[in-house]
């Protein structure tokens, strides 16, 4: 049975949320604004919060959680900001230069631009120690490993004060014998300095992906363990019955201990619950393509979501670093409401990528800024009520942000504080439509099949624009926009990936299902020990699984979903043929008479949380005046005309209510414009539905 909450907890870069669910089906929404330098600072005023709300103590609450959950941002923070641990290498001879070699690879853009930096090297070429030893493809030992290259580099190490190790040798997921005597040398001589191993950390084929990942793997660890530590000590101090989960980049949660030597599966935690969110949402309106936009005050997030199925990205470049393991496929861009405008050199109108973040924040929060910002546009064009953000937390000078867009923007330009303000939110809205293009169109999906949906405390002033922009007709804005990514962390289940590489023909005499079942069956009995352990229960415990596939010759494989259970001949045939399919999906051709490989496995082993049980609301016959605030003039293009729009407060408004825009409705966390054209109706499931009436 449940206890009385759950609690959600996500670190942004501006702003900490907090959702706690009642098990009476009531759900809170808080926000405190970020303390990166200490997130236990954030917690604490977001809980004091809680406290105050529901009149009890702190304690009392944690305590009567069954889960605390927490999606942070402090491993891709410590990648963005350069602030890991000083790493040292172990490698095979002959491979050392491999992380700067990037097989060869410049990213889009800079491919034929010779002056474009390299990328910086998080493990520089003098902590980069060569091995001789060697492993074949069918894990024969070759040349055995020189133990004292091992002990000579250990003592380097410790001389340079290198803080965590990473080693990764050629074909160590075939045979990790070298890798794991390396790491006992290392933990012999260097007794509490982090180690991880390639064989560990992303046991698969390619040798780059593989050193990449382990070493900013060995990067970030520490700074997460820190953190962890950190947090979970808090919460014990609280009497916590339960141990806090965490959020990671695969879209499910793990507990404090898995994640303090995996730090690079929580590179992207923050955005990675979104998806999930996106569908519950979505769910009674029949909807399951939806691409979610999460617009915070530093940030802007997209993913898509085809059927009901998110994609998960595996060998991408993420920061210039290759990731190999899963993570959920998220677009980031540098535009939030704390993004700052200016005027370049060339007197080209710029918003963003830098952010004013939680401090000093926009110019309209008194904080100390003093260049102009997305949020302060948006309160120029009458968006904002400078006495209802955040419940009135902070109250905004909108005098203040007037002449910031003047002063930084208006003037420059030779043009009106109005047409800078609305060029402004034009500007931003652009470079959120191009992203959105990036996640659809150029991946070979009509952004007009989607529903949008909204997320983050900024994104519901731009939500319909950018519907407008890209086609969409329908707009979903839960209630719980504003904390969408937390929401979304109280209703994920629990979710390891193991992964292996099997390497074989798949056809002839080279097909050996009896190997390449028991790895599966390796796999999947290694995770399911995992959620035992967690606390779960056979019947709550599901498994997927996933092969890489490529027809003979080729570089890159295609991944293809396929049932659990034993692989026989005759589905093995029917994964040949799925294969032949997907690849013809994604790149319009394909070889059915070629002979095909596979390459690596994964199984995805799924604990299932109990979802809790949302109340729904009911009808209670009041009016649209009765939620009525006022009218403020905001405007709607670029040609100034100023429009008196209805002010609805969110709280107040009746289910099955019809708002024609323009309007404003406005939460206690977030704001949404309602442009003109468009239809408002707060439905049932406490979320706002917007369509459009000239579509």
């Amino acid at each position: 049975m449940r206890s009385q909450y759950r609690l959600g907890i996500d670190a942004g870069g501006t702003f900490t949320d907090f959702v706690l669910a009642e098990n009476n089906g009531e759900l809170r929404v808080f926000k405190s604004p970020s303390t990166p330098q200490d997130g236990t600072i954030a917690i604490k005023a977001g809980l004091s919060q809680i406290s105050e709300a529901l009149g009890k103590s702190i304690e009392e609450i944690v305590q009567s959680c069954d889960l605390c959950i927490n999606g942070t941002t402090v491993a891709l923070n410590a990648l963005i900001e350069k602030k890991g641990v000083k790493v040292g290498l172990l490698c095979t001879a002959g491979h050392e230069d491999s992380l700067e070699i990037r097989l060869g690879h410049k990213e889009e853009g800079y491919r034929y631009e010779a002056d474009f930096p390299p990328a910086h090297m998080i493990a520089p070429r003098h902590l980069r120690k060569p091995i001789n030893e060697r492993v074949l493809s069918n894990g024969q030992i070759d040349q055995a490993m020189d133990e004292q290259e091992i002990r000579d580099a250990v003592a380097y190490f410790k001389a340079q004060g290198v803080e965590s190790v990473a080693i990764s040798f050629v074909w160590a997921v075939r045979n990790p014998e070298h890798e794991k005597r390396a790491k006992e040398i290392v933990q012999e001589m260097m007794p509490g300095v982090f180690v991880c191993t390639g064989s560990e950390v992303y046991p698969q084929v390619r040798e780059y992906t593989r050193t990449s990942t382990t070493v900013v793997n060995a990067y970030l660890s520490p700074v997460m363990r820190r953190y962890v530590e950190k947090i979970d000590e808090y919460f014990r101090s609280l009497g916590a019955k339960y141990p806090v989960r965490y959020f990671q980049s695969n879209g499910g949660l793990a507990v404090g201990e898995a994640m303090q030597g995996r730090a690079v599966n929580a590179i992207n935690s923050g955005p990675a619950s979104a998806p999930q969110a996106g569908l519950f949402v979505g769910q009674p309106f029949d909807i399951n393509n939806v691409i979610t936009v999460d617009m915070g005050g530093t940030s802007f997030d997209i993913t898509l979501t085809k059927d009901g199925h998110t994609n998960l990205n595996k060998n991408i470049d993420f920061l210039r670093y290759r990731i190999g393991v899963p993570m959920i496929q998220v677009e980031t861009l540098g535009a939030g409401g704390g993004s700052i405008c200016h005027v370049d050199k060339y007197g080209m109108l710029q918003v963003g990528p830098e952010s004013a973040g939680a401090t000093p924040g926009p110019v309209c929060y008194g904080k100390g800024g003093t260049q102009p910002t997305v949020t302060d546009a948006n309160l120029v064009l009458g968006y904002l009520n400078p006495a209802a953000v955040l419940g009135g937390a902070i109250r905004l000078d909108r005098e203040a942000a007037i002449h910031a867009v003047k002063a930084h923007v208006a003037d420059p330009l030779g043009i009106s504080v109005e047409k800078a303000a609305f060029g402004i939110s034009t500007i931003v809205n652009l470079n959120m439509v191009n992203g959105i293009r990036r996640v659809s169109i150029e991946r070979g999906y009509d952004p007009r099949d989607f529903a949008l949906l909204c997320a983050g405390g900024a994104a519901g002033m731009h939500i319909t624009a950018l519907a407008e922009e890209i086609g969409s007709t329908t707009v979903l804005v839960p209630k719980v926009s504003s904390v969408f990514c937390a929401f979304g962390q109280i209703i994920s289940d629990v979710r390891y990936n193991y992964l292996a590489s099997e390497p074989m023909r798949l056809d002839g005499e080279d097909v050996n299902l009896a190997a390449l079942n028991d790895k599966f069956g390796e796999l999947e009995e290694q995770g399911r020990e995992h959620l035992l352990s967690d606390g779960f229960a056979d019947e709550q415990i599901s498994c997927t699984r996933s092969v890489e596939m490529r027809y003979v010759g080729q570089i890159h494989e295609c991944t293809v979903e396929i049932h659990p259970g034993k692989i026989t001949q005759e589905k093995l045939a029917a994964i040949l043929d799925d294969f032949h399919k997907r690849h013809e999906e994604l790149y319009t051709y394909s070889e059915p008479h070629n002979p095909v490989e596979l390459v690596n496995i994964e199984s995805t082993m799924t604990g299932h949380v109990a979802k809790p049980d949302f109340q729904d609301l009911i009808a209670k016959g009041s009016s649209a005046e009765e939620a009525l605030i006022e009218y403020r003039p905001a405007l709607f293009d670029a040609d100034g005309h100023w429009i008196d729009t209805a002010v609805y407060s969110g709280p107040k408004l009746d289910v099955g209510l019809e708002i024609q825009g323009p309007a404003i409705v406005e939460e206690p966390t977030t704001n949404i414009v309602v442009r003109p054209g468009w239809t408002l109706v707060l439905e049932s499931n406490h979320c706002y539905r917007l369509t459009r009436r000239d579509a």
